[in-house]
């Protein structure tokens, strides 16, 4: 993107005047407050189109799948935020979002990425998915470094969140090139890394949402809008019962400390 001067001053999002407001190229009081559902309706604003129902049942299953995990350390952020500043939603909630990052639900993005990665490679060397799939994987494997959307440190057997999302996928009739690319991923990863590599639902939410239509470009907007719905319940129970104290004070017994002792003073007599 060019930093300074920029030719092109328009938004194709909303305007307003004053007897209405138009957002996506409908009315929002006569058209869309009361008439659409919200899922639809974050899939308007964000790609212009409403969604098919099959697009919509996606995004709901995304969506319900990601929101909420646990203590996770984005929560974790949110809640001792509150305990810290009780007047302060915004910000506590901005502290969960914040902590979105490449390991934690953020990976999300990472592994949308990936499988356009693979399928940019087969399209360049004119292969199938399956020998992208190998090749990338051989790749990785050389680099040391892990694959995105494979693995699980709890459910080394399968994700049930991500088998559950490649069902509804290939029972609603999205499945496409991306939910293929990981397949593959998935079909090979385990041989070539030599350990158990199943597809978590880090994986399966960029391949389902994206062979449903969404696109790369926004796929963090995903897990970012669930996880502030998880987030939301998390301050409020933080506000009704804390424990963001608590989780700080057991930050400090279970972390020890290992710097230097106290110095002796330097005293001259």
């Amino acid at each position: 993107m060019r930093i300074g001067k920029q030719d092109q001053a328009l938004t194709a999002i909303a305007t307003s005047d004053v007897d209405s407001i138009t957002v996506r190229g409908y009315d929002l009081c006569d058209d869309l407050i009361g008439q659409i559902d919200f899922s639809d309706y974050f899939w308007l604003l964000v790609i212009g189109q409403k969604p098919s129902s099959a697009q919509r049942k996606m995004l709901d299953a995304c969506l319900v799948a990601i929101a909420e995990h646990g203590l996770v350390p984005s929560v974790q952020a949110a809640r001792m935020t509150l305990a810290a500043g009780p007047e302060a939603w915004q910000g506590a909630m901005a502290a969960g979002l914040l902590g979105m990052g490449s390991v934690v639900a953020g990976s999300t993005e990472v592994s949308g990425q990936y499988l356009a990665q693979v399928m940019a490679k087969a399209d360049a060397d004119g292969t199938d998915l399956e020998t992208a799939a190998i090749a990338c994987l051989n790749e990785l494997k050389a680099q040391r470094k892990k694959v995105p959307g494979l693995g699980h440190p709890q459910h080394s057997d399968g994700d049930p969140r991500a088998i559950k999302l490649l069902d509804i996928a290939d029972d609603l009739g999205v499945t496409g090139r991306y939910i293929e690319t990981l397949r593959a991923l998935a079909k090979h990863a385990p041989g070539i890394i030599n350990r158990p590599l199943p597809i978590n639902v880090s994986g399966a939410i960029p391949a389902v949402i994206l062979d449903a239509g969404w696109p790369l470009e926004a796929l963090k907007a995903v897990p970012l809008l669930a996880r502030t719905a998880g987030l939301a319940a998390h301050l409020y129970e933080e506000s009704l019962r804390s424990i963001g104290f608590i989780m700080s004070h057991q930050a400090d017994v279970a972390i020890s400390y290992d710097g230097e002792t106290s110095k002796p003073s330097n005293s001259t007599s």
